[in-house]
This record gives structure tokens, C-alpha cells and sequence, in this order.
């Protein structure tokens, strides 16, 4: 069990505790927390003095609009179904799971009005595998993620369907089965609810994670293919890339250069004195990824710990504080800035597998030995270009956008909702990228026999070969493909 505590988490944290399954619940610090901001908000209603956005006041441009105090709770109710207006494809699963765990650690800082039940009920459905059906399109990344969030709202008052034992069923039905009442919406609970960056957040807090793993593939793949190559070492030294003063770089070089150690290829005689930028320059273009990773890492941590609802309540100094915490231009602006940096890493990727099937430096063309009855991974570098390809239309930056909403009470928003579902599908795209880079470096490698690579490549190249045989005659790569995505990402 899991105790949502004000403790750090890191995307590390978030990671670790949506794979391994664990059930999560509210500690004992926070649980007073949320019970103390609700009573205080309860008690400044009460009083009937004061006018308080979206408590008990419409919402957006209808913000002047007061709402009588024996309709607030219909008030979010409306909101939540209002909203529900989500378009497109369903999200995945995995980024449901990190929505509801990410909604339940901003509720339970204790500013944002809502009752215990409200977070317990999140909690309840992400314990129980119980996910909301939540759609990509709707939000504009500013006054929160409006339309996905509320998706996932409806779940708690027993609306709208969810996914549950592998099936999408209405989320009444699934409650009468398992015996769980619908919730009921307090003043600001709707609000508190559907504001918020959850949506985004999730998507990069996902992105970032997997972006790493991809970072690592990238290198180790990449010095495959150096010695695929019969690639020069010495651009990965460590005094040549000290000049350059790039961390990202000077940490690319080192474990490129150390991946490399032992290695009979590296040390074969050259009859070349320079090689392609795809191999010399790994360590600048690899490395200002990561430079990138470690900024998007940055900028998500902070909003995985943050309140971004609106208006946002402090009990302690007798405040309601109606602003803009929930803008998404700080994750808009990264997720748009991985996206670019992902999709460069897919793209010297496939400069790599062109020269690798090239025919050039003793290798056969398209890595088969007898080209022309056979096309071998002729096609492969196909689907890499068109991958590479699409990912340059989807790194058109969605963050330098904006459209008017509400009555123009809403005139600017970040839409970092689109950056995000772009970022994923371009990190999918350069998985598969690296995967099919793996594939033909793997192969070229049996070219050189019986010189060998390190022993850290040989030892991945002998846990692919588990997976993916060489390829002696053409058969149909998709299979391989997948199964060289899943040996490097899964």
C-alpha cells in the first residue's frame, strides 16, 4: 500500500508505483489536510457574505452570474456533464491510471475545497482498475483540461462508461455489481474536479519516462551501429567533447566511448579518416535530447506536486484566491520541446540504418547475401522514413497557438492537450525507429564475423538473437519489428 503523503514524488516515483500494481490511499497528515480546507470552505459559505467564483457563481465568461446557495450542488453537477464533451480516440489506459493518481496527490495538498470522499472515490477507481473512458480531443490546456477531466469526473457520479475486466460498460452498471453508490458533488467539488493540468501532466509525465528509456536505446543501438560501421572511436574522447562544455554531450560521449571498450571492430584498421555526422556527431545530437529530458523532467516534477485548480483556498491565512494556476504553457512548452527532441533521435536513427543497408564499407546491399532474388531490409528503412517524416508534421509546435473561448473571458490557452497526445504518438514512432536501426545493426554485425563488438553488445545482441533470428531469407519484418520494440521498451 501506497500513502499519498506532501513528500516529493518524482516521475521515477509515479512510474514505479502505477507499474507495480500497488494500491494506494491517503495518509493520515493529508486526509486532515483535505477535511480542514472543506470545513473552512463550508464555513465561509455559511456565512453568505461573499461571492466566490465557480462556487457560487457560473462559470467562464458567466462568471458575474451568482447561483443561489440551494442549487450549488446541482451547480457542478451541471458543470461536470456540461463539459463532457471529449472527441476523438480513447486515451490509453496507462495514461488514465496516471491521470486519476495525479488528480488524487494535487486534491490531497489541501487547497482545493473538496471533500475526503471525493479523493477516496479517485482512489477507489484506480485501485480497482476502474477507468473512466477519456477521450483525446476537448481541452485547450488552459482553465484545466477541461473536457478530459470531466470524462473522468462522470465516473465518480456514476455517469458516462469505464473500462473495466477489459470492457467499456456504463458506469452504472458496473456499480450496482459491484455494490459502490454514485458520489455527490459538494460546493466547488465539480471545479475542483474538471481544473486542473492532470491531462497534459500525465501524458508527460509518461513521455518523459519512456523518453529516457529511449535516450538509453538510442546509445546503446547507436554503438552497435558504429561497429556495424566499422565507425572511428576516437569523436567519442573525452577531451574533444570537454571543449564543447554541453553536459548532454560530454555524458553521450562517455557512454558511447565506454560501450565501445574491448571491442575488436573499434579497434580494426580503418581505411577512412572521418565518418557520416549520423556516427561522429551521436554525442551532440543524442545528447542535446537529453539536455532536453532533463529540462521536461524538471518542468514535470514541478507540476506533479503542484495545485492547479482554481479558485485555489488557504485556510491558514483566510484566503480565496481566484488565478491562473491551471495554464498549461509550462507543459505545453515542454511537451512540445520533447516531441522535437524524440523526434531527432529517431531521425539520426534512420540515417544510421540507411548507411547501414547502403551497401557501403563491405556490407551487402540490404544486409542479405544475395541482394536482388532477395530485397532483405530494403523496406524496413521505408518505414523508418515515413515515421521519420511523420514526426516532423507532428512537431509543428502546438504551444505558439491559441483560440478564444468563452465568451473571450478564456483569450488565451496553451493547448498543451494537443501537444501531448502529439508527443506520444512521436515517441511511439521513434521506438519503432530505434527498433528497426536494432534490427539492421544486429545483422550488419554478422558481416564482421568472426571479429566481435564489446561485451556489452554482444551480450544485447545475444539476448536479441533470442528474439529476432537472423534474417537469411525475406520474410515478413512487421513481426520482427514489434518484437525489437518490445525487446528494447518493455
Amino acid at each position: 500500500m501506497h500513502y499519498i503523503t506532501d513528500d516529493f514524488y518524482s516521475i521515477d516515483k509515479i512510474h514505479e508505483i502505477i507499474s507495480s500494481g500497488e494500491e494506494i490511499a491517503i495518509s493520515e497528515a493529508c486526509k486532515n489536510k483535505i477535511r480542514d480546507c472543506s470545513s473552512y470552505l463550508k464555513s465561509k459559505l455559511a456565512s453568505g457574505d461573499q461571492i466566490i467564483y465557480g462556487i457560487n457563481t457560473g462559470f467562464g465568461s458567466l462568471c458575474n452570474t451568482v447561483v443561489s446557495s440551494g442549487e450549488l450542488e446541482d451547480l457542478q453537477i451541471n458543470l461536470v456533464r456540461s463539459h463532457a464533451c471529449g472527441a476523438g480516440a480513447q486515451i490509453p489506459n496507462n495514461i488514465i491510471k496516471h491521470i486519476l493518481l495525479l488528480k488524487a496527490i494535487a486534491l490531497s495538498k489541501g487547497h482545493s475545497g473538496v471533500q475526503l470522499e471525493t479523493v477516496e472515490r479517485i482512489l477507489w477507481l484506480y485501485n480497482n482498475n476502474v477507468l473512466p473512458v477519456i477521450y483525446e480531443l476537448g481541452s485547450l490546456g488552459a482553465s484545466g483540461d477541461l473536457a478530459p477531466l470531466a470524462h473522468m469526473s462522470l465516473s465518480l457520479l456514476g455517469e458516462g462508461d469505464v473500462i473495466y475486466e477489459d470492457q467499456i460498460r456504463p458506469t452504472a452498471a458496473v456499480y450496482e455489481e459491484l455494490g459502490v453508490d454514485a458520489l455527490k458533488l459538494h460546493p466547488k467539488e465539480g471545479l475542483a474536479l474538471l481544473n486542473g493540468t492532470q491531462f497534459m501532466a500525465a501524458y508527460l509525465s509518461h513521455c518523459v519516462t519512456q523518453g529516457f528509456k529511449i535516450f538509453d536505446a538510442a546509445n546503446a543501438v547507436g554503438s552497435i551501429s558504429i561497429d556495424a560501421l566499422m565507425g572511428l572511436i576516437s569523436p567519442f574522447k573525452a577531451n574533444v567533447n570537454a571543449l564543447r562544455r554541453q553536459k548532454g554531450q560530454i555524458d553521450v560521449a562517455r557512454i558511447v566511448f565506454e560501450r565501445l571498450q574491448g571491442s575488436e571492430l573499434t579497434m580494426h584498421p580503418k581505411e577512412h579518416v572521418q565518418d557520416p555526422y549520423s556516427l561522429r556527431c551521436i554525442p551532440q545530437v543524442h545528447g542535446a535530447s537529453k539536455d532536453t529530458l532533463d529540462y521536461c523532467r524538471t518542468i514535470i516534477e514541478n507540476e506533479i506536486n503542484a495545485v492547479t485548480d482554481n479558485p485555489t483556498i488557504f485556510p491558514d491565512q483566510d484566503e480565496i484566491i481566484s488565478a491562473g494556476n491551471f495554464h498549461g504553457q509550462p507543459l505545453s512548452l515542454a511537451l512540445d520541446y520533447l516531441a522535437i527532441a524524440l523526434s531527432e533521435l529517431g531521425s539520426i536513427s534512420e540515417r544510421r540504418t540507411y548507411k547501414l543497408i547502403s551497401g557501403d564499407r563491405g556490407l551487402p546491399p540490404f544486409l542479405v547475401k544475395n541482394p536482388g532474388l532477395h530485397s532483405g531490409l530494403m523496406i524496413a528503412q521505408y518505414s523508418c522514413a515515413s515515421m521519420v517524416s511523420q514526426n516532423k508534421q507532428l512537431c509543428t509546435p502546438a504551444s505558439v497557438d491559441t483560440i478564444d473561448s468563452s465568451n473571450g473571458q478564456e483569450d488565451h490557452v496553451s493547448m498543451g492537450a494537443n501537444a501531448a497526445t502529439k508527443c506520444l504518438k512521436v515517441l511511439g514512432n521513434v521506438q519503432d525507429i530505434i527498433g528497426i536501426e536494432l534490427m539492421c545493426a544486429a545483422q550488419a554485425i554478422e558481416y564482421r564475423r568472426p571479429l566481435r563488438s564489446s561485451k556489452v553488445n554482444e551480450d544485447l545482441l545475444l539476448n536479441y538473437r533470442r528474439l529476432v533470428p537472423f534474417i537469411e531469407d525475406d520474410r515478413v519484418l512487421s513481426y520482427d519489428i514489434k518484437k525489437s520494440n518490445s525487446f528494447l521498451f518493455k
